[in-house]
């Protein structure tokens, strides 16, 4: 990897992507270069309507796949694409409401679909056969692509060196991703050329943008023993993550104590509560939806819910739905939604008041249902946000920890309203006096947020800004099988090999280059992970023997390597524990050095082993 001119933020986000992108060449010593960092926000090129191209900070995640006779020849042509059969962004967006089952949706969200193949041509979903069709990865990589080719087209004409390919790329994702859908959001950045890119959570994110925002003043706005609520309502899903402001030698830092599950309910959700809503007003009236017109209404709501909640001057919004040419329905039906009513609906149907021992409902399942997206049972993210309360803990007793401040992100926190009613909920649950209410930590722009963050927290590991601690609370090692003859009736004895000391931070690597051992490919093979709260002082590399009851074991891996039947490699261990929560343990083949000229030399094989150490903790 070439030495990086930019670093890049990339919000890959359900509903609309971002990127926001600083220089990486200033050095990484403020004590000898002063220039404050500045992060921009990148202007994304777009078809807008046929035959016009504009230029918008925000780039909505849709693709459009148009019929051959719909559009002109050049309608749709990009600067670097002159025959762009597939259409991203704003144009794709607003057609695709009209012919929904053309469009490509929430493509995000379908990544962590575990009731699919997410590698199969799908998508949209529920469309005729006749329509071409492409996989979650497909998408996420297309809208990327679209992406990469902005930023050479408009950064990188006349060098290679400012190729978005040798950048150093930030690519946010939800915090509760599981491994598979963080290992195809990386697929799916190889697959449209981004290489260099490392993973990191939304809401931390979100948190990094406001301490950027804070220009240096964000320890004036905390205090030592806040506990500030990151509450990240985005598109598709819904993230809460918890941060702890503490001190160190006087000074104060912030650590990440607690991640919140996967959720999948969020402003789609939204949208097709505000749907039906209109949809039962027309059947009252005696005018009935399909299901073809119902999924254009969806996408008519949102575009009216994007706009009311981001401009406060707007107090309604007309909705269209196209007709079907029947006696049923002819031609185009008009009807409208306001401020009040999309408030109301986002209030009481996701954020209702509850206690705060409150938990997810559960319904009866029903024993056959459709392969879509696997929606929470429950859509009350008041009632899944008081469950995420309830498992956090004080450090100094057994109390809950109640956050003490709050951070919104996330469209629908656009809305006054909404992030007042989520603050008094989270008020009643402790019981506190308007003195000592919970505080809201503003941030200056929603939807630009996670972008910028992610750019920042680029700068950050550059020893440009505040990183956000979130050092291991154990200490972690693999199960190596000691090398003695066999004994009858005595399996083999398993040493502990540290792979990561604790307190490790995220974000760190460790290269045990001069340690060896052999590792089994090619047949079914069982990797022990086990864990320590009380050995605090073992390093990455030590190995032990006898550990009684000090180490316990966490789990196991069961798999097969790459490789032919019965091979045993010599192999090297490099440790990261990555920004997302995992702890990733690859096996690097050693080769003896050869010489220069040496053709036949092998390329470097790697085995990768992955499993998440906050779930663990």
């Amino acid at each position: 990897m070439l030495n990086p001119e930019f670093i890049i933020g990339i919000d890959l986000g359900t509903t609309n992507s971002i990127v926001a992108y600083t220089e990486a060449s200033i050095s990484e010593d403020p004590q000898h270069d002063d220039r404050k960092p500045e992060i921009r926000v990148l202007d994304i090129p777009q078809v807008i309507s046929d035959g016009v191209v504009e230029n918008r900070n925000i780039l909505p995640s849709f693709i459009y796949l148009p019929a051959n006779h719909e559009i002109s020849d050049s309608g749709m042509s990009l600067p670097w694409n002159r025959e762009n059969k597939k259409i991203v962004g704003e144009f794709a967006r607003d057609r695709g409401a009209e012919v929904p089952q053309r469009l490509i949706s929430s493509s995000k969200s379908w990544l962590c679909n575990v009731m699919i193949d997410r590698n199969k041509s799908v998508l949209p979903w529920d469309s005729p056969d006749d329509i071409s069709k492409m996989s979650p990865v497909e998408s996420s990589s297309l809208i990327l692509q679209h992406i990469r080719d902005v930023w050479n087209h408009l950064m990188a004409s006349d060098d290679d060196r400012l190729k978005i390919e040798n950048q150093e790329i930030f690519l946010t994702v939800p915090a509760s991703f599981d491994a598979v859908a963080r290992e195809l959001t990386l697929k799916a950045a190889r697959q449209a050329g981004l290489s260099n890119v490392t993973l990191l959570e939304e809401p931390q994110a979100a948190f990094y943008s406001w301490i950027e925002a804070s220009n240096d003043q964000w320890r004036k706005k905390v205090k030592k023993g806040d506990r500030i609520l990151i509450c990240d309502v985005g598109g598709g899903t819904s993230d809460f993550s918890l941060i702890h402001v503490n001190e160190d030698n006087g000074d104060l830092v912030l650590e990440r104590v607690a991640v919140g599950d996967h959720l999948l309910v969020g402003g789609d959700n939204m949208d097709l509560a505000l749907a039906y809503s209109i949809a039962k007003k027309m059947a009252d009236s005696g005018t009935r939806l399909d299901s073809w017109q119902m999924r254009g209404l969806v996408h008519s709501c949102r575009k009216a819910k994007e706009k009311v909640l981001s401009d406060p001057e707007t107090e309604e919004h007309p909705v269209t739905i196209l007709g079907r040419g029947s006696s049923l329905i002819g031609g185009t039906i008009k009807s409208s939604i306001s401020k009040k009513e999309i408030e109301n609906s986002i209030i009481n149907g996701f954020f209702p008041a509850c206690e705060i021992s409150s938990v997810p409902m559960k319904t009866q399942k029903i024993g056959l249902a459709e392969a879509g997206l696997s929606y929470e049972s429950d859509p009350a993210v008041s009632r899944h946000l008081a469950n995420f309360l309830n498992h956090q803990k004080n450090d100094t007793d057994d109390s809950m920890a109640l956050p003490t401040a709050v951070l919104f992100n996330g469209g629908v926190m656009k809305s006054d309203k909404v992030r007042k009613h989520i603050t008094g909920i989270l008020d009643s649950w402790g019981a506190n006096d308007e003195s000592n209410s919970i505080r809201e930590i503003n941030s200056e722009d929603l939807d630009l947020a996670v972008a910028r963050g992610a750019a920042y927290y680029g700068l950050a590991r550059r020893g440009r800004g505040v990183r956000i601690r979130g050092g291991l609370g154990r200490s972690y090692y693999i199960g190596i099988a000691a090398s003695m003859p066999a004994v009858p009736g005595m399996p083999v004895p398993v040493k502990a090999l540290c792979v990561a000391s604790f307190g490790m931070e995220e974000g760190t690597d460790i290269n045990l280059k001069n340690q060896e051992f052999v590792l089994a490919v090619g047949e079914p093979v069982r990797f022990d992970f086990f864990g320590s709260s009380t050995r605090k002082k073992d390093i990455a590399g030590e190995i032990v023997e006898d550990w009684q009851d000090e180490i316990e074991e966490i789990t196991s891996i069961e798999t097969t390597l790459d490789g032919e039947y019965g091979q045993f490699v010599r192999v090297s261990l490099e440790i990261k524990v990555t920004e997302i929560g995992t702890l990733e343990l690859w096996c690097v083949a050693v080769h003896e050095q050869p010489d220069e000229d040496e053709e036949s030399f092998k390329a470097e094989q790697k085995w990768k082993l992955e499993f998440n150490v906050r779930e663990q903790d």
